[in-house]
């Protein structure tokens, strides 16, 4: 067994043509820090306005592979925990994104 339960399922869904990114929220329990995450994970430019409008916009711009971008969500509990209205806005902002060339997934249980 891999110490990264995700390794496996990233490398799949590489072989069948998709991006992938692995968002680990692991820690963060404030907007800032939530958004620095999707900023450092997607590689967002510097301009990147760290708001729910920039991110749906930026969702919607990134690169993705042969397949579409699969998008793997760790760590998100305690955020959803802390700040429960805006884990709803970024649930939604999720939801909003994914379609047929986006998957985003929230993975259950604790960090990787």
């Amino acid at each position: 067994m891999t110490a990264d339960p995700f390794t496996g399922l990233l490398a799949g869904a590489r072989a069948e043509g998709w991006s992938t990114v692995l968002l680990d929220l692991t820690g963060v329990t404030a907007k800032p820090a939530l958004m620095d995450r999707f900023a450092r994970a997607l590689d967002l430019p510097d301009w990147f306005g760290r708001n729910w409008d920039a991110l749906a916009d930026s969702l919607g711009d990134l690169p993705r592979g042969e397949r579409g971008l699969l998008l793997i969500v760790t760590g998100w509990q305690a955020y959803a925990e802390a700040r429960p209205e805006e884990w709803a806005v970024a649930r939604e902002v999720l939801d909003s994104a994914t379609g047929p060339d986006l998957c985003a997934v929230l993975a259950l249980g604790g960090s990787h």
